[in-house]
């Protein structure tokens, strides 16, 4: 486990999604078996029926933008290095809506509702987060 603050910290509950993102670039959302709801952010029961009965599913990566900041000022590392940035939610065509950071664009582009693909970026050995950018 990292010692740095700047990265998530990695849990049992969330291991499997951390791992599909760094071993095969996937996005990683939990199906209950019981409703067949999925959900996101990663726990070991059912947010909609309370059911344990869950299982991990790979997410498509698609994702459409649901709303948007774009950040001027952050003097913590790693984000100083980057301004301006774009901190967003984004609805996965699965359902989940998700916090992330949008990359390869300029905030002049971004519309609601616009279409998203998931690519990742590797901090560490370790640790690969889920970003999102625009379809093109």
């Amino acid at each position: 486990m990292s010692t740095r603050s700047d990265l998530p910290v990695v849990e049992s509950d969330s291991r499997p999604f951390w791992d599909g993102v760094r071993d095969a670039g996937v996005f990683r959302i939990v199906r209950c078996r019981a409703c067949d709801q999925v959900h996101h952010y990663p726990r070991p029961f059912c947010p909609q029926c309370w059911s344990d009965d869950v299982e991990w599913v790979d997410a498509s990566g698609a994702a459409t933008l649901y709303t948007y900041s774009t950040v001027y000022m952050n003097d913590l590392p790693p984000f100083r290095d980057e301004l301006p940035y774009v901190a967003a939610v984004v609805e996965l065509a699965e359902g989940p809506r998700v916090m992330t950071r949008l990359i390869d664009c300029t905030p002049d582009e971004l519309r609601i509702g616009m279409p998203l693909t998931m690519t990742t970026r590797a901090l560490t050995d370790d640790i690969t987060v889920p970003l999102f950018a625009p379809v093109r």
